[in-house]
């Protein structure tokens, strides 16, 4: 009497396929492109579009006491090749036999030895695996309170029982195919949903890129204008100054002829990872300006503390004690830094501190290299 087979193996041949693209192609994270994104799409719209198929296996459950509802019930599905009867004959098994089965449809008797149909519909509603499963309440009474009583519980239809063959056949066919398109949509937009979610990191890590330095890591020039930008305005409407450090690697050219590119491109590695590990405020920002100078804005933070820090920074790569015998100043390599402190105000631009800075960075490589020099005057009005 009983045909046994699951709601998985019945969507195999209802879209599914188009729902694994979508995952395949939005979940995959080594596919950011555009090219996976609008596969992952593509293949969403499809599954939401499609609908179930008219020879889908549809799963009927029907839960009554009665053999001989059981048997008419089964005659009245037996023509109809794409529904699958499965019988449970007592309400203890019932909501087990549901999560074994997967029906697309229950039917449920009303009155059953010890407990009430609906006790068993709310069980149903209850449950993750039937909570949404359509449920048709069969009774052998058409009274309004009992059909009431049935919805408030989480029926979805009401029969009287023994009902016509072809109006049963046609209501199992539509709840069933009700819940399958239902169960189809939620799985393309969880798929659509995962296809947002690999969007946005890839758009996150292509902001990352676009925004470092491929060598070193640190930000770029790009991401340092756009910074500084954005800061200078804020230390302008809160009337704060803003610091910025102008850092040269000395006599890098020499260094690149005597050690090659290779070497040149590791101490600039290890010049940026040293001047950064110095910075600790998160406002701050470490940026590589172009070729060996790099630049450090300090959001806040006064000619003291900037002071001090460009300090830290040309001990610390000193201290790295990199050989550097192209270096007329050192044995080992230094850095040369030009520091500029300035409170924004009416008519002067963000430009005029890195001018600042770069004078600042010219008088200490005049002076004689491995050193701090301090700006001295506000040029770059504009």
């Amino acid at each position: 009497m009983t045909e046994k087979s699951t709601l998985s193996d019945s969507t195999d041949g209802a879209g599914s396929t188009g729902i694994e693209a979508a995952i395949e192609a939005g979940a995959n994270p080594g596919r950011p492109d555009d090219a996976s994104l609008a596969l992952a799409l593509d293949a969403v719209r499809s599954a939401l579009e499609q609908t179930l198929p008219a020879d889908m296996p549809m799963m009927v459950l029907l839960v009554d006491d009665q053999a001989i509802v059981a048997e008419a019930v089964r005659r009245a599905l037996e023509g109809e090749r794409e529904i699958d009867f499965h019988y449970c004959a007592h309400p203890d098994q019932a909501v087990r036999t549901a999560e074994e089965v997967r029906p697309t449809v229950i039917l449920q008797d009303l009155v059953m030895p010890g407990t009430d149909g609906l006790t068993l519909v709310r069980a149903y509603r209850a449950n993750e695996a039937t909570r949404d499963v359509p449920i048709i309440v069969l009774s052998t009474k058409e009274e309004p309170a009992i059909k009431s009583a049935a919805f408030a519980s989480g029926a979805n239809d009401y029969l009287v029982k023994l009902p016509d063959s072809i109006e049963l056949v046609a209501r199992v066919k539509y709840h069933s195919r009700s819940y399958v398109n239902m169960l189809q949509r939620d799985e393309a937009y969880r798929a659509l949903r995962r296809s947002q979610q690999e969007l946005l990191k890839a758009n996150l890590e292509l902001r990352r890129l676009t925004q470092s330095d491929g060598l070193t890591g640190l930000s770029n020039r790009r991401y340092l204008d756009e910074f500084l930008s954005v800061e200078w305005k804020r230390a302008q409407r809160e009337g704060t100054e803003v610091s910025l450090l102008m850092i040269d690697v000395d006599y890098f050219k020499p260094y690149n002829d005597t050690y090659g590119h290779v070497a040149g491109d590791n101490v600039l590695r290890s010049v940026a990872t040293t001047i950064r590990r110095e910075i600790l405020q998160p406002r701050d920002l470490v940026a590589r300006f172009g070729g060996e100078e790099f630049a450090v804005v300090l959001p806040g933070t006064g000619s003291a503390g900037a002071r001090l820090l460009a300090e830290k920074m040309r001990r610390d790569v000193a201290a790295l004690a990199l050989p550097h015998v192209g270096s007329a100043v050192s044995e080992h390599l230094t850095i040369s830094i030009g520091v500029a402190t300035l409170t924004p105000a009416p008519g002067l631009a963000e430009t005029a501190l890195i001018e600042a800075a770069d004078a600042a960075l010219y008088r200490a490589k005049r002076d004689g290299r491995n050193r701090v020099a301090f700006a001295t005057q506000v040029a770059g009005r504009g």
